[in-house]
Order: structure tokens, then sequence, then C-alpha cells
């Protein structure tokens, strides 16, 4: 907020001075430049009085006068003020000539002003603001392993601050909170923004979109906004690089019999030839329908998972019970040896 006049140099105080001094100051300025006392001159004079009374009723109150110098940045500090030395040598304390003739009040209260205009602009520039970048933001996006393989884009809805609006960050306005962010100086907003994820990605990476963060101040940059990728877990399914390990369960009397079994892969069923005799944790490959990525496609690597189903009927039951007795062969007889 730029100051056009400075109360302090007004009165002839400096911020340091209490309030006996002044009130002396403004007694002694308002018998001096009262309207009834400058007939000559009653609009000017009247214009001056309002003044150096408007500014004695803001330094006169400690709350008012508090909030005054916060907002114009006035510190107490020891300092020596132009205007004491302007107005004692040239202003309101030069005497009368020997033929009694009076001051040109509204020359010497204009030349007065103009020097408190000069002052303040040149304090208003010399207070440069430097540009301060906005902070990023880091959010969290859950993926599927069908995802990964494809691809996708995710919408998310993102909480971020940007420079109030109303009052340019400044907090106040005319003295007053700003009312639009509260006297913070900025607001908070939810932003929708839909985010592309490749395919192939690795779980926890961090996609980066640039300037989608908190907005800047006085001319700096936007922040960034990071997306964390987590790919959901599957305990049947993982990937190393660009293949795709997949534990498929098959049946006992698949295993054993061999059988057609259509596999679900990211793309639509592919049919697995398994021959007979065929023994856990065996593996084959599906070439070409892994993940994508720099235009080269993994493989599909079937690992044999052989489950028993935990709710067998009395007749599957029977049918075990009559393989163990058909079975002649002792599979443990030799595993010290192998």
């Amino acid at each position: 907020m730029a100051v056009k006049v400075n109360y302090y140099e007004i009165l002839g105080v400096t911020p340091e001075s209490d309030i006996s001094a002044i009130k002396s100051a403004y007694r002694r300025l308002a018998r001096k430049y009262h309207p009834d006392l400058n007939k000559d001159d009653a609009i000017n004079a009247a214009k001056n009085f309002k003044l150096i009374s408007e500014a004695y009723k803001t330094l006169s109150d400690p709350q008012k006068r508090s909030q005054y110098d916060i907002i114009n940045g006035i510190f107490k500090t020891k300092f020596t003020s132009e205007f004491n030395s302007s107005v004692n040598n040239e202003s309101l304390h030069k005497k009368e000539t020997k033929n009694t003739e009076k001051p040109n009040l509204k020359e010497t209260i204009n030349d007065l002003f103009d020097e408190f205009s000069r002052n303040s602009r040149a304090k208003y520039k010399s207070k440069k603001i430097e540009p301060k970048n906005g902070s990023d933001i880091t959010v969290d996006v859950e993926i599927s392993l069908s995802d990964v393989a494809k691809g996708c884009k995710r919408t998310i809805n993102v909480l971020h601050s940007e420079t109030c609006p109303k009052c340019s960050g400044h907090k106040f306005i005319n003295g007053a909170k700003c009312t639009n962010c509260s006297g913070k100086g900025e607001i908070s907003d939810f932003k929708k923004i839909t985010v592309t994820i490749p395919k192939g990605i690795k779980n926890k990476t961090k996609l980066r979109l640039k300037g989608e963060g908190n907005s800047g101040f006085n001319g700096g940059k936007n922040g960034d906004l990071y997306v964390m990728v987590n790919v959901k877990g599957n305990s049947r399914i993982t990937y190393e690089g660009r293949d795709i390990i997949y534990r498929l369960p098959v049946a006992p009397y698949e295993a054993v019999l061999g059988a057609d079994i259509h596999v679900p892969t990211f793309e639509g069923n592919v049919l697995l030839k398994l021959p007979p005799a065929s023994s856990q944790g065996q593996k084959f490959r599906l070439s070409g329908l892994g993940l994508e990525k720099n235009g080269v496609c993994g493989d599909i690597i079937i690992v044999l998972d052989i489950e028993i189903s935990k709710t067998l009927s009395e007749d599957e039951i029977r049918l075990y019970e009559k393989l163990k007795k058909l079975d002649r062969q002792n599979l443990r007889e030799n595993i010290l040896y192998e």
C-alpha cells in the first residue's frame, strides 16, 4: 500500500515519539493552522487542519497507530526528518517581517505536501519486493496392473494456493484486513487436473507436471505438481522389467492329464496347451504379451500353481482314495540321494 502522506512528518514527530509529544505537537499545529485564525485563506486552512487532525487521530490511538505502522512499513528506528528541517527553517516557524506581513500559507502548505509526496514515492520504490516462487505439491494415485499394461488417464482434485486477486497478496486493503483471503494474502481452492500415466510405469514412479503446483508471488514461478504412482498389489501377478510374471492356478487333474487352458491376459484370453504330467512351478512363456516400453514388448511368463480345492465333494474324496490305493510309487524314497 503506497503512503500518500506521512502522519509523523505532518505532526513533526518521529516514530519513537510518545503520546505526550504527539499531543503537544498537535496542539501547537492546531493553534497555528486553525481556520478561525487563518480567515484570509480559510479554504486551504480547513483542508490542512483536517489533515493535521487526521494524523493526530491515528497516532494518538495505540491500536490505530500500530496498524498504521505495520501497513506502511514504519519501524521504530531513529531518523532525522527532512520535514522538521524544512518546516523549522522555511514554513511553520517563519517569523513575521517588520511590517507584520503574514507568510503565504497556501504556498507553504502546498510546498510541504509536495515534499511529502516525493519522499513517500521514493520510500515506496526503495522497498523492492522480491519475487517468490510457489511451493511444489505431491499427490498419490493408485493404479492396477491392467493400467500399467495399457496406460491410463486419471483426473485428480488438487488443493493448491494462489495469490489473492483482491489484495494482490498484500493482506490489507485501505488499512483493513482483506475480506477475500482473511488477511492471509492467498486463497486455497481445488483444481481438477488430468494426468496421463504411460504404459509400463514402475511402482513408486513420480510424474512431474510443471507449473501445476502453488502459484508464485510478485512474478515468481509456480511450483510443480508431483504425482506418485502406486501400483495396486496382486498376489498372482507381478512384473519384472517388461515381463509379467503370472502364477496360474491349475487343478491336479489338469496337471496330470494335460489340458487346454484359457489364460486371461490384459489383451484378452490366450490359449495355453498344458502338456500331461506338468509339475508345480513349471514355466511357460507367452511371447510379446508383456508390458510395452519404448516400442518393445516383454513376455508373459506363466508359472504353474497346482491347487487342490478346499471344498471337495464326497465323490472327489472317494476318487482320491481310489488313487491312493492304485499308487505304488514312493515319491520320497530317494529324496536324500538326489
